[in-house]
Parts: structure tokens; sequence; C-alpha cells
């Protein structure tokens, strides 16, 4: 299969690879011009979906590290009565552990520390380490029964983000980009942000990277400082006109080029020195905040006025979605608390859980909302029981693939609604399980994709995001 066309080709080439070979090229020029008279106006939006799409963009605000969800959104009354009791064996059955905390001779249970109470209409769960979040409860759709294989960070969010535990595969957003292609010409269909200054868990860049796809696919990531994009800036002394001349003869000579070679990657450099052009003139528009109104700093946070933040990138998300950038991912490291939780997790919810929700009244307030999936969780849970010792003041929780919490709103899924159920001591999903395959196969169906036909050969096998595993999961769609 190739790309949302369906098309299979035995030979290993696509139907433009073919057709511009055939015939001198001739192929290639015939068919553009039957293609051209025998479209129908179609919506851009749907024009290369397999189906009527709900979604046009995402924003996944990637929390880094395991946000544990007992202590967020997963309300265990049980867990605070058997607190520091042990992990009883009925509920384990004999599951691995990671190393970390799997040579313990005891595993005491803890229940969490913070207040919960129920919100909105709905009455969803939420910690009151989450106010803001509690105050949109009602635009959210809490999934609680989400899960992994993948039981330490580097293939957690390897997985999360490619759908594979292995290095190497491309990311949610390159999928994105080769399936349905940009929606401007101005910009990245894919742009990434990582919070400055917050350690963690190393972020690399193959995380957002385009695997075996063509390297036009990759994501851009905006830094926080003059050269937002890096290597962009043309050197001092050097004008745009001039600028633009080069790039012209460069085109020309690349062409030619490609002409004799047939190579796919002088595309790919073509398409990147176009876009880094574009970039040059859109990139400061979209990272000077100066035009925003006080009101949209009250709503965000102070936090917002420092480039680097949360807050600000939750900002700068919204920009990038107003200019209709498709897929927008944040990072935001610092969730990996294996000791000193009850500190640590209060600082992580002060720095997020604000901006988040505001990014969700102002899509609403502009009427994004409704065409853009924001997307809040990270790699997987934590557990029940404490890794280290347990005081009266402090515990640590270790990682938990067994089930963990994300919430969407937006685009095409059920506003105040909680999916999935866990049991009493949030060990294992009960009912209503989401694998992160079937996670990746809802986003697409979201944005008009079939995540089976969404494909490509490499190495002599069709690959998709989905792997060979995946279902929608329809309770949850509007």
């Amino acid at each position: 299969m190739n790309r949302c066309t369906g098309f299979d080709s035995p030979l290993g080439v696509d139907r433009r690879q073919f057709l511009s070979t055939f015939g001198m090229g001739l192929g290639s020029i015939a068919l553009a011009d039957l293609t051209r008279a025998a479209e129908p106006k179609a919506d851009p939006l749907v024009s290369l979906a397999h189906h009527a799409p709900k979604a046009k963009r995402v924003i996944f605000l990637f929390q880094s590290g395991g946000p544990s969800q007992i202590d967020l959104f997963d309300h265990k009354p049980q867990l605070i009565k058997q607190h520091g009791e042990q992990l009883p064996d009925s509920v384990r059955k004999g599951q691995r552990l990671t190393g970390m905390s799997g040579n313990q001779a005891s595993l005491p249970l803890v229940g969490s520390p913070f207040e919960f109470k129920q919100h909105g209409e709905s009455g969803a769960w939420v910690s009151d380490l989450l106010p803001y979040t509690a105050k949109v409860a009602d635009e959210l759709c809490f999934v609680k029964s989400m899960y992994t294989e993948a039981i330490n960070h580097g293939p957690g969010v390897t997985f999360m983000q490619s759908g594979s535990q292995l290095a190497g595969r491309p990311s949610i957003g390159s999928w994105l980009d080769y399936g349905l292609g940009s929606l401007n010409d101005d910009l990245p269909s894919f742009v990434v942000m990582v919070t400055k200054n917050k350690g963690g868990q190393p972020l690399v860049s193959r995380l957002w990277g385009s695997g075996f796809l063509p390297g036009k696919h990759d994501g851009v990531r905006l830094r926080p400082d003059k050269n937002a994009v890096l290597y962009l800036n043309s050197p001092g002394g050097v004008a745009r006109t001039d600028r633009r001349k080069l790039l012209d003869r460069l085109r020309e000579l690349h062409e030619f080029q490609l002409e004799q070679t047939g190579d796919p990657a002088l595309e790919t450099r073509i398409a990147q020195y176009e876009m880094a052009f574009n970039m040059q003139k859109s990139i400061p528009g979209v990272t000077d905040l100066s035009d925003e109104p006080e009101s949209t700093f009250k709503l965000y946070g102070e936090d917002a006025r420092k480039p680097g933040t949360f807050a600000a990138h939750c900002l700068l998300a919204r920009r990038l979605a107003e200019r209709d950038v498709r897929f927008i991912q944040l990072y935001h490291p610092g969730w990996d608390q294996h000791d000193n939780l009850p500190g640590a997790i209060r600082t992580q919810c002060r720095e997020t859980d604000q901006p988040s929700a505001a990014l969700v009244q102002d899509l609403k307030a502009r009427g994004l909302l409704e065409d853009t999936l924001v997307i809040w969780g990270g790699e997987f849970g934590r557990t029940n029981y404490c890794q280290g010792k347990l005081t009266a003041t402090n515990f640590g929780r270790d990682h938990h693939p067994r089930c963990f919490t994300m919430w969407m709103a937006g685009g095409g899924v059920k506003p105040g609604i909680s999916h999935g159920v866990t049991d009493d001591f949030s060990y294992n999903v009960v009912d209503g399980g989401v694998h992160i395959h079937d996670f990746h196969a809802t986003l697409l169906h979201l944005l008009g994709i079939d995540h089976e036909r969404l494909t490509y050969k490499y190495q002599g096998r069709h690959f998709r995001l989905t792997d060979v595993h995946g279902h929608v999961v329809k309770d949850i769609l509007a």
C-alpha cells in the first residue's frame, strides 16, 4: 500500500515513480492533465482522507516520565483504606516489575494524599492538584484504561510516539504529513517544542523523526531563543531577494540531477530548502507574542510570557493551530517520580495545569476546538505501591504499564465522559482497555484515516503506525 491511496506496487515503486520513467516521463505529464480535468473541486481537508474527518489538526501535550494516574485522575478509596498494607498477590498475579522495585522485600500500598472531588455535570473525578483542569472537565474525555507493554522510558516514549518500542520507526506527526500532506505553505506540517531546563529522561530528535519515510516529513523543533529554528537565518548581508535567486538556481541544478538519477532524496532537499525560505518570514510572526492581549496571559498564566516554559508553548500551540499546522507536539519532562512524589508532582501540576486548561478554553472560544484534537498524557502510569521507603510524609511510585490515564478534547471525541475502568487498586484494567495501537488507530480515524491503509513499503514489508494491531475506540467518538 502507498500512502492513503491504497496503491500496491509489486515492483516496489509507486505510481509517481513508474509514470515518471515510462515513456521518458510522458506518462506522468499525461496523468497530471487527466487528473486535473477529472478531479472534482474537493474540500482540501478530505481530499486525501479515507473518510470524512472530525479533526483537522492535533495538539499532543506529552507529559514525559509517566504521570501518576492515582494522584491525578483515577480515584481509589480502597488504596487509602489499605495504605501501608502489602500489595496482594491476587492483584499482582506474578506480573513483572521493574528492576528498581522488583527486588524490594516489601511493596506497601500507597493511597493518594491528595483530595479528589467530582466536577462538572459529568462528575469527573479530578485531584485537587489540578484545579484548572477540573474547571474544564466537561470538555474532556478521560481514558482511564490505557495500557502498554513498555515498562521503561526509552521504549515507552518511543512506543507512544511511533507505535513501536524499537527506535527507527516514523513518528505520529511524520505519518500524518506523509499521508495527508500539509495544510499550509509557510510553516511545517509537524512542529515540536520541549520545555527548557526540566531535566528528566532524555528526549532525542528521533522521537519526532520520520524514520524510514522521506526526511521532509521530520518534525521541526521550535527553540526558545532568537534562532527558533536552527540554521534558518541567512548570514549577515544576504538580502531576501538574493536568497531567493540563489535557491532558484540551486533548484534548477537539483531538478537537472533528479532527471538524471531519479533519486527521491533530491525531491526532499528541494522541499526543505523551499520550506526554510518560507519559514524565514513566517516563524518570527508565530513566535512574537507582542500582539497578544493581557487577557491571554491572564488565561494561560504569567509563565506564558517566559520563552521555553510549558505555558508559553501552549500559547504557541494555539498560534500554530490558527495557522493550520497539522501536528503540534509539546514535551514536558519531569514526571518520573520514583521518590519525593508529593513535592515533585505539585511542581509538575503547577507548571502544566493552568496552561493545559487554558489551551482548551482558548481553542473553544476561537471556534478551533471542534476540529482540533487535544491530547494530554505520558508513556505509562505509576505503581500503587511505594518504591523505596514509605514514610508519613514521603514516598515514590515506580513505572506501571498495566493501566494509566490520558485525556482528549475536541476533534470528534465525546466531551464529559470517562472511558474504561481499572480495579480497586489501579493496577489492572478491568473494562474498556485501550492499547497504544488502539489509541493510534482512533487518532488516525478522527483525522479521516483508516489505520490499516496508511502504509509504507520498507525492506519488503508494508509498515504502518499501528503495526498489525489496533482497533478504533468507537465508544469515545462523538
